[in-house]
């Protein structure tokens, strides 16, 4: 057992499972195809957003910009606000997070149990209205500091500095990484890490289709582009409609046991996609991605449980970057 001075200690580390049961059949003497899942709901909060909220919080102290008692501000869609809810209360700041008023109720609570105060946004206009309606209070209150997820090059260093080590240690043989477009940090953190250290890797990204909605990720051909998007990090984009998402979350908790998220329903979509191109190519690979969270943020949803079509009516309305 591990031991750690305080939970802000305990963030990273996380394990890499591989999984026997949805990885494909290769024919016999073929080379092999696996795939594996790292699982970033076992961070403090239950997210890989755990990693960026530590950088920022930490960047921010060091640079003077955050001191004790200061205000936090920053349009979230759940997953870092509740993050940065955790590490402000153990760093003795407020935080005021601006969110769409249709996410889960779980977020909203998990929110408010850690004591940040919620300002909620139009639910029509997602995450992005999100951004517009924080960017302007924070105008009208330049004494509150908004690390601003987005842009923050603290978020991608968390991935460069933490995820993307613990990876290609774990995994030297490592062929693709498979992560969602949301905030673009992990893609373009881990995935720049992997690119100097691994000839050929293939990094990709799950994004929602064009005018479909996955919770948590986001089509960056459909508007606001994050200031942390570098498209030659990424190898290819792989679009992903909700059903599939809803699918995909159902068959990893009944297969293989695990019990995440929506959006790690699409990203194990394009992984296996990517695994059973490699198949039918006759090439080697080991194909890991992010499992971003568990499931039990969702439950109140409604999605895990009757047909794919009771899913997506439960999820219609709810999903949004």
């Amino acid at each position: 057992m591990t031991r750690y001075e305080s939970l802000l200690d305990a963030c990273g580390g996380t394990p890499l499972v591989g999984l026997p049961r949805l990885s494909p059949t290769v024919p016999d003497g073929a080379p092999p195809v696996r795939l594996w899942a790292k699982l970033e709901d076992r961070n403090p909060t239950g997210s890989i957003k755990d990693r960026p909220a530590m950088f920022m919080v930490r960047e921010a102290e060091q640079a003077g910009r955050l001191r004790p008692g200061d205000t936090i501000l920053e349009p979230t869609s759940g997953n870092t606000g509740i993050s940065l809810a955790m590490v402000a209360k153990l760093r003795g700041y407020r935080l005021v997070c601006v969110m769409p008023e249709n996410v889960s109720t779980e977020r909203v609570q998990l929110l408010r149990m850690y004591g940040a105060e919620i300002i909620f946004s139009p639910a029509a206009g997602g995450s992005n209205q999100a951004v517009a309606t924080a960017k302007q209070i924070g105008a009208d209150h330049p004494d509150w500091v908004m690390l601003y997820q987005y842009g923050n090059q603290g978020n991608a260093r968390a991935h460069y500095e933490t995820t993307g080590p613990e990876l290609l240690h774990d995994l030297p043989t490592i062929t693709h990484f498979v992560a969602g477009l949301g905030t673009t940090g992990t893609l373009m953190g881990t995935g720049r890490y992997l690119r100097e250290k691994v000839d050929e890797i293939e990094i990709v990204a799950a994004e929602p289709r064009y005018g479909e909605l996955v919770y948590g990720l986001r089509n960056i051909d459909e508007g606001y582009v994050p200031e942390l998007y570098d498209a030659s990090v990424l190898t290819r984009r792989f679009s992903v409609g909700t059903r599939d998402a809803v699918l995909r979350t159902r068959q990893l908790v009944e297969v293989e046991g695990i019990f995440a998220g929506f959006s790690t329903g699409a990203i194990l979509h394009a992984a296996l996609a990517v695994a059973h191109e490699a198949v039918r190519a006759g090439r080697r690979a080991d194909v890991a991605f992010v499992v971003a969270d568990g499931g039990w943020k969702y439950l109140s949803t409604g999605a895990y449980g009757g047909t794919l079509a009771d899913a997506e009516e439960a999820l219609d309305g709810q999903l949004w970057a």
